[in-house]
């Protein structure tokens, strides 16, 4: 089978790799569709992966073979299936807290979603895979993973009607926040961002106010749109440390912060911890997506109530992974998601 194999920064190959066979309980999947994630492109542009390695998790296919004992799942099926599955009994999934059990990192899908065919593992196939509804296409499909990532951020939360909610981010996940809070009832919502492009798409679904942060003060522009009061929910959907800060700065009494996207290691930021006790304000963390959001994110792409098709950008073909990756960390092109086929 062919895949696009990561070799180094600037470095990915086109080439022949033995298809997986599969074991008890396991699944072999035809990849139709995989999206290209944020995390992909950081992993290939600062190398923080061991080569050779072949990425992608956001992935849509077909199934070819089924293991012994898959009694839910037949070849021909069109499905959806998760790259890490805790394993429910830790302390950490008693609490909920699914992302941090040891087992979540462990456990991943063969080779990787950027390849013909894969291997879908026993637990993977228990807990995260899923048929998709026959209105639902391939490239729609890819976006369940994402979105279900934000839905896992959003339990967090405690976000009410009518609330005022800024996004720090007009990618693909600050779009995707964005539907979603206009979703859960959100009276305001306002996207911040530097691309002309981005805060246009955001418009487009559905944002009340886009603040360009390039020609507009952030703290300066909440404060006029909120009438001094500050935002309920603050939501730090790009990986700018300095973000943070900010947005301490821009929510109200008694508001909360979403921190999504991943900051540098090394990054250090201060904050003014007076608000902490002055005015209650809270501050959350959110790491990937847990198995019960898979099924919420199917149903809400399915039924349209979240559009992922005007967020898809570009399909390009897996033996054109580089150009992928070069267009998306390109400023001068308008791409938001990129969708890898066969």
């Amino acid at each position: 089978m062919k895949a696009a194999v990561y070799y180094d920064i600037g470095d990915i190959r086109y080439e022949e790799l033995e298809k997986p066979e599969i074991g008890f309980g396991e699944v072999l999947v035809k990849m139709k569709s995989c999206g290209l994630c944020g995390t992909d492109v950081h992993k290939v542009l600062h190398k923080t992966v061991k080569p050779p390695v072949v990425l992608g998790h956001e992935v849509a296919g077909e199934i070819v073979e089924v293991g012994k004992d898959v009694k839910k799942f037949n070849i021909g099926d069109r499905v959806f299936f998760a790259h890490h599955v805790p394993c429910f009994t830790c302390e950490y999934c008693r609490k909920g807290h699914y992302t941090l059990c040891s087992h979540f990192r462990e456990t991943n899908i063969y080779p990787g979603g950027f390849s013909e065919y894969i291997r879908v593992p026993i637990d993977n196939v228990k807990h995260t895979m899923h048929k998709i509804p026959e209105n639902m296409s391939f490239q729609e499909t890819s976006m369940v993973e994402p979105l279900a990532c934000c839905l896992y951020g959003v339990n967090k939360l405690n976000v009410r009607y009518g609330d005022s909610v800024l996004i720090m981010g007009a990618g693909q996940v600050g779009i995707l926040f964005c539907q979603l809070m206009k979703f859960l009832g959100a009276s305001k919502v306002i996207v911040s961002d530097i691309s002309t492009y981005k805060l246009s798409k955001a418009k487009e679904a559905g944002s009340d106010e886009v603040i360009d942060v390039s020609q507009e003060d952030l703290i300066e522009g909440i404060k006029k749109i909120t009438k001094g009061k500050g935002i309920d929910t603050a939501i730090i959907a790009t990986s700018i440390s300095s973000l943070l800060k900010d947005s301490v700065k821009c929510i109200a009494r008694g508001g909360q912060i979403l921190v999504f996207s991943p900051f540098d290691i090394n990054s250090t930021v201060a904050i003014n911890s007076k608000r902490f006790f002055n005015d209650e304000i809270s501050i959350f963390g959110s790491y990937s997506s847990s198995p019960f959001d898979y099924d919420i994110a199917i149903k809400l792409i399915s039924e349209k109530r979240i559009d992922v098709n005007k967020m898809i950008t570009h399909k390009i073909k897996l033996n054109e992974l580089q150009k992928a990756i070069d267009i998306t960390t390109d400023t001068k092109q308008n791409s938001l998601k990129i969708i890898i086929e066969p």
